[in-house]
């Protein structure tokens, strides 16, 4: 794990990328940032995580760091010690989590749940929606850092997916007020999520989905298929994170809308 800092002082503001090996976008956002740095008004500080399975092109080397916070010191596990390590970097801090996804191209935030935090900082970030995670976080960075923001950058591994993280470090720092930074002007309110159960993805040799993220599905719509076999919708709702590869037992995960920010 690489930690660097702006400014001077113990910082109260992270920036963390790279949780997952196979999404660079986050080391390649920070080290943008720090190549060519804003002036701060208060010290940040800079984590590019999981460097071992970065460096094997892989999400983990031995078991998915963001489903093991949070961590054991004293574990023989990779990612186990990891988690601890970053989860004692983030105390006191608000950070910001830089991911990328195999289901969406543009940027979409998710927090623990929509705090003062979430409301203002949210609508300063150029993304499409924010996923309020409640109840679905055991493990993950949220149970130890439930001020964290995460943000789905784009598709893993494109170059996109890089600039945006750049451009919502940015974003982020200058909504915080570490920097002077301007935001981006937003010309409609943004959408807010609950995230529900997962659609479950039965073993095949091909996959198809037929609906869009964030995109009102109506009960019995057809929603995907393995192998030609479709699955339909039981009730309405609004895929999140929905793709034909992204992950292995589930399609993605059913999604309800609850409200909007300013």
């Amino acid at each position: 794990m690489r930690v660097e800092q702006l400014g001077e002082g113990k910082p109260s503001i992270a920036v963390v990328g790279s949780i997952h090996g196979d999404e660079p976008c986050g080391r390649d956002g920070i080290e943008a940032v720090l190549s060519d740095p804003p002036a701060v008004s208060q010290p940040v500080k800079f984590i590019v995580v999981n460097e071992r399975a970065l460096a094997a092109g892989k999400r983990y080397t031995e078991i998915d760091l963001n489903r093991v916070f949070p961590g054991d010191p004293d574990s023989d596990v990779y990612e186990m010690h990891l988690a601890a390590e970053l989860t004692e970097e983030l105390q006191g801090c608000t950070a910001l989590s830089l991911h990328a996804t195999k289901s969406y191209d543009g940027m979409f935030a998710l927090v623990d749940e929509v705090t003062d935090l979430a409301r203002e900082v949210c609508p300063k970030l150029s993304v499409d929606a924010v996923v309020q995670t409640t109840g679905n976080n055991e493990g993950r960075l949220f149970s130890v850092a439930p001020s964290a923001i995460e943000v789905e950058c784009g598709y893993q591994g494109s170059a996109e997916a890089a600039a945006n993280a750049e451009q919502v470090i940015r974003e982020f720092l200058a909504a915080l007020g570490a920097t002077a930074e301007p935001s981006p002007v937003r010309s409609e309110s943004l959408p807010v999520f609950q995230l529900g159960g997962p659609i479950p993805k039965n073993a095949a040799e091909t996959y198809e989905v037929f609906v869009r993220n964030f995109e009102p599905v109506a009960a019995g719509d057809p929603v995907a298929a393995a192998d030609g076999e479709t699955l339909f919708a039981e009730e309405d709702f609004h895929p999140v994170l929905l793709s034909a590869e992204g992950y292995e037992d589930v399609f993605g995960y059913m999604g309800s809308h609850v409200g909007t920010l300013e």
